[in-house]
């Protein structure tokens, strides 16, 4: 329901009102988000990879702000690590299906893919909260000490970096990791060619990332990364994945049916976004 809630307000008109109230259904009483919003998950209970996306949600309408987030934020501050950051998931996770790639330990580590997002969306959002001061530090320290890395991990970076406060650092940042992908080959410039492609380490056969995914919109400090000619063909290598069914396919490793089977339209949103934001016709 979330994502037909979704798929109508960026493309046929939909109202916001209709995609919060779909939202809605998966926040706890804690104020933190759980039910397999991120499917990858399962089980009902708070994990703030779901906190994330619950705010990448609302950050889409133009809702990223007032009470709502303020909650989101109580939630972050209970159960953020040590040095004031997230981890990717919390020990309560222990006990419902989880994907063999997001394992559940006692005591979890500040994690750059959970906390990057989350502040560089509250950023963006001009959101106030004692919880990004520390966060925002984590996050700096975590990027800017990064010398070998993995595309997920850079991608988490730039949406940091794409709105943090302080745009000279920001910029010279993001052009340390635009050399560093390229010098690691950690993005497919050629499509024609994804057999002599690598893939990193730990990621499924096929799970290969292209310029797309690191700069999903032209005012992205990632896309300075790329020349035109190598973004116009990754553009088009995501237009031609479309599939009869009208969805995208999902490019990580798939681990159950049902799993897979609910990523697809976020993913197919996602797609749709990228497409449109780069000025591409959407069908």
């Amino acid at each position: 329901m979330l994502e037909q809630r979704r798929f109508a307000y960026h493309f046929l008109g939909g109202t916001a009102d209709a995609v919060e109230t779909a939202l809605a259904a998966y926040r706890n009483e804690d104020d933190g988000y759980g039910h397999a919003l991120e499917p990858d998950l399962r089980g009902p209970v708070s994990q703030p990879l779901h906190a994330g996306h619950a705010l990448r949600v609302l950050d889409s309408i133009g809702r990223c702000g007032g009470q709502r987030v303020e909650r989101v934020c109580r939630y972050l501050t209970s159960v953020s690590t040590l040095d004031g950051a997230l981890p990717a998931i919390r020990p309560s996770q222990r006990g419902y299906p989880t994907a063999p790639f997001v394992p559940v330990v006692d005591d979890p580590p500040s994690d750059l893919l959970a906390t990057g997002p989350v502040v560089g969306l509250l950023h963006r959002n001009e959101v106030w909260h004692a919880w990004l001061f520390r966060a925002t530090d984590f996050c700096w320290q975590a990027v800017e000490s990064l010398r070998k890395s993995h595309p997920y991990e850079v991608e988490a970076a730039v949406a940091f970096l794409d709105s943090a406060p302080d745009r000279p650092r920001a910029e010279a940042a993001a052009d340390r990791l635009g050399r560093m992908v390229r010098e690691q080959r950690l993005a497919v410039l050629d499509p024609e060619r994804l057999d002599a492609s690598p893939v990193s380490p730990g990621y499924g056969p096929g799970e290969h990332h292209f310029p797309y995914d690191f700069a999903r919109t032209p005012g992205s400090l990632a896309r300075a990364w790329f020349t035109d000619e190598e973004m116009a063909r990754s553009l088009d290598f995501l237009a031609a994945e479309q599939r009869k069914d009208g969805g995208w396919p999902i490019r990580w490793r798939q681990w159950a049916p049902g799993t897979a089977l609910e990523c697809r339209p976020m993913v197919t949103i996602e797609a749709l976004r990228t497409l449109k934001a780069y000025g591409r016709a959407i069908a």
